[in-house]
């Protein structure tokens, strides 16, 4: 079997072009035109970005996304689904307010803006998941499934649970709805070591569920009948005091989020594009940014989201760190292990790879790629 095609241009915009049309000359490069949008309505799935958070994705990379869709007869919607956590995002009105906030509109994007799973994120389709291994029917937003044709738009990013944050999470993990993403959290319960912990009280305010309380030494627990498994208390952690013991549980997490991506582009044509561009070390849900781990890679396009992954992934680790970063302050700490990989030395218990594998293995896609430059 070939190699999948993953069609790539960089970040320059040299005088009389720009980024924007730099992306739509990709898109079209890597066929985007071969799907027959003729009338169609087309999910653009994105992340809106957190309030307080300025490395999402900007407004203007949707907007030529959607307009590229237009001049080919779709009818395009910008998506997304609730969040499990706390923050602006877990209910619609507070969504859209957010998506506002951060520049989304149909002026600015030339379409409209749908939460996918409703006000309160309980509008779901139950969706068959072939060759599912932990998942047998996948809990998706229903508008995601009741459009014709799928569009992943994701800012390629690292994650303290996955990794990094590629097409496939922006997939199987965004188009979940809350109960959805509660199903591929399941199996992590993170634990709080006391030594370390300092009473800052900041994974209780990220706790959407009032799973943490403090002793009389204002030492943090985790109430595990409360506790989904999010993970988000581990992203806010200073102090790297919380931890999962469960070895297996961001493994397990990856593995579901790859069988909720095949749930959600089977079956119908989808097409995803990763903009690899100030690659923070964590995902955009935060109300913060980090610095950038390494410096801007370029936007890449394919139709096999495992075998774009795994191209941003190669192009990642093939950056220098940049200095000052989370990403070098772990690789100088002192008792460091250098794992040759930018996104497990930046997120030490994670393995981005058992993504890739899992998804090659049910079907979503493949690992090997043939990278094609588009000047």
């Amino acid at each position: 079997m070939e190699p999948s095609k993953v069609y790539f241009t960089d970040m320059r915009a040299r005088p009389g072009t720009n980024l924007q049309q730099k992306l739509e000359c990709l898109v079209r490069a890597a066929g985007i035109g071969d799907i027959d949008f003729a009338d169609k309505y087309v999910a653009i799935k994105l992340h809106f970005g957190e309030p307080g958070n300025l490395s999402f994705l900007r407004p203007n990379w949707a907007k030529t996304v959607a307009d590229v869709v237009k001049s080919l007869g779709g009818k395009p919607f910008l998506t997304d689904c609730n969040t499990l956590y706390v923050g602006r995002r877990k209910n619609a009105l507070d969504h859209l307010d957010a998506a506002a906030e951060n520049g989304f509109s149909p002026l600015s994007t030339g379409c409209q803006v749908i939460i996918a799973d409703g006000l309160k994120g309980t509008d779901e389709v139950a969706v068959p998941v072939a060759g599912g291994e932990y998942v047998k029917e996948a809990k998706i937003g229903r508008a995601v499934m009741d459009a014709d044709v799928f569009i992943s738009l994701a800012h390629f990013k690292g994650h303290e649970s996955t990794g990094f944050g590629g097409a496939i999470k922006n997939i199987g993990m965004g188009c979940g709805s809350r109960a959805g993403k509660m199903e591929m959290h399941c199996a992590g319960k993170p634990e709080v070591d006391k030594e370390k912990c300092r009473g800052c009280h900041m994974c209780a305010r990220n706790c959407a569920h009032g799973a943490i309380s403090f002793d009389e030494n204002r030492r943090a627990s985790i109430d595990h009948t409360k506790c989904v498994g999010c993970g988000r208390c581990l992203g806010v952690c200073n102090f790297d005091a919380i931890h999962n013991p469960n070895n297996a549980a961001n493994d397990e997490l990856n593995c579901r989020m790859a069988e909720y991506a095949k749930a959600v582009v089977d079956g119908r044509p989808a097409f995803s594009i990763n903009i690899v561009t100030q690659v923070s070390p964590f995902c955009d849900c935060h109300a913060e940014n980090d610095t950038a781990i390494i410096p801007d890679v370029g936007m890449f396009a394919s139709f096999d989201p495992v075998a774009l992954d795994q191209a941003c992934a190669d192009a990642c680790n093939a950056m220098p760190v940049l200095p000052g970063s989370l990403l070098d302050e772990r690789l100088h700490a002192e008792g460091a292990c250098d794992h040759h990989d930018h996104f497990t030395n930046t997120s030490p218990e994670t393995d981005w790879r058992t993504c890739l594998a899992h998804g090659e293995k049910i079907g979503l896609g493949r690992r090997a790629y043939e990278l094609v430059t588009v000047k």
